[in-house]
């Protein structure tokens, strides 16, 4: 673990690169820094902000009060197990180059999740999903450091109580992910395509199976042509991605909306909405916003910095947006980034 270092400044250490200072920062290259950084943070009475990669979280302009520990980890472990491998990853490894690796050996059940910005860690916190992919399907466990009672433990995927872009984690800081274990299938064909935009790019009918280097290039292609894959001198990928989730409504509210809304049955009988076709039809299209705070001109459900935006500027246009759905559609839209400081 380096020293801690006072008022090192955290947009840049963010996707979206706004935010203020952190009052200090612990870089933790090794589990054991990154259990000491949290326990002498903990044991001396301040907030704690534990920070992967900076894609999925919107930093306040006055910073954060107390101790940023940043995850630097990396080291992977690898068991096969019949037709399955299991491979253990520490919180630190970058999570694209994870699925980068689980291709190139012909491990399935991440493909999907290509160009998805961040580090692993993070992935079980906001059951991170994309194209009709979770990582709950293939999560058998986390590792983590319980800050209630000091003790290191492994959650089953029922005590992580995933839902759709959620976690035990997300709400609550208690625990902090150290590592997460995948089981994944051994065999080089991607798992069945489930979105209907990634068939048609594929050519081939939903539920069909593709090598899985074809997936990720098929993910990849429709990613950067909604300004999903990070790229510096691409304003439109300062962003959170997502800054919205689907809403999930009941059916007496999807009965209300639109004929041509964009929406998908769900199996408990509610239904997930389009936030995207949501933000559009309110009045809210891609390039919409003032000053250096603009929605993507790429996608609408991505809040962008066009180089000189503030967090209130950003959060003022995701009110906006946000009160224009819902008095276009009486849905309200819920925040995907972690919130840092603020509250919309």
């Amino acid at each position: 673990m380096t020293g801690l270092r006072a008022g090192v400044a955290l947009a840049p250490l963010t996707t979206l690169r706004v935010g203020g200072p952190a009052a200090r920062l612990a870089e933790c290259t090794t589990e054991a820094d990154l259990v000491e950084a949290v326990r002498t943070a903990d044991a001396a009475g301040e907030p704690v902000l534990v920070l992967g990669g900076g894609s999925n979280v919107v930093v306040a302009d006055d910073g954060f009060p107390g101790t940023v520990v940043r995850v630097m980890t990396a080291g992977e472990q690898v068991t096969r197990d019949g037709d399955t491998v299991v491979v253990t990853l520490e919180a630190g490894e970058n999570w694209d180059d994870v699925v980068v690796r689980c291709v190139e050996e012909g491990l399935a059940g991440v493909e999907f999740l290509s160009g998805v910005p961040g580090l692993t860690g993070a992935t079980p916190i906001q059951n991170v999903g994309a194209y009709g992919q979770e990582v709950a399907e293939t999560i058998e466990a986390v590792r983590v450091l319980d800050r209630h009672t000091g003790e290191i433990t492994e959650m089953t995927p029922e005590e992580c109580a995933f839902t759709y872009r959620d976690s035990v984690f997300k709400s609550d800081d208690r625990r902090v992910v150290l590592a997460v274990t995948f089981r994944l299938r051994d065999g080089g064909l991607s798992a069945p395509v489930r979105y209907a935009e990634v068939a048609r790019v594929l050519g081939v009918e939903e539920g069909g199976q593709v090598p899985l280097a074809v997936a990720r290039e098929a993910v990849l292609e429709l990613r950067t042509g909604k300004g999903m894959v990070l790229q510096e001198d691409d304003h439109d990928t300062w962003s959170a991605g997502s800054f919205f989730t689907n809403p999930l409504v009941d059916g007496q509210t999807a009965a209300r909306l639109p004929d041509d809304t964009r929406r998908w049955p769900m199996p408990d009988g509610r239904v997930k909405v389009s936030a995207a076709w949501l933000i559009e039809h309110a009045g809210f299209g891609k390039g919409y916003g003032n000053g250096f705070a603009k929605i993507s001109t790429k996608h609408t459900l991505a809040l962008t910095n066009r180089g000189g935006a503030t967090t209130a500027d950003l959060l003022a246009l995701a009110r906006e947006v946000r009160g224009g759905v819902l008095t276009a559609f009486d849905v309200e839209l819920t925040c995907e980034p972690v919130l840092v400081g603020e509250k919309l």
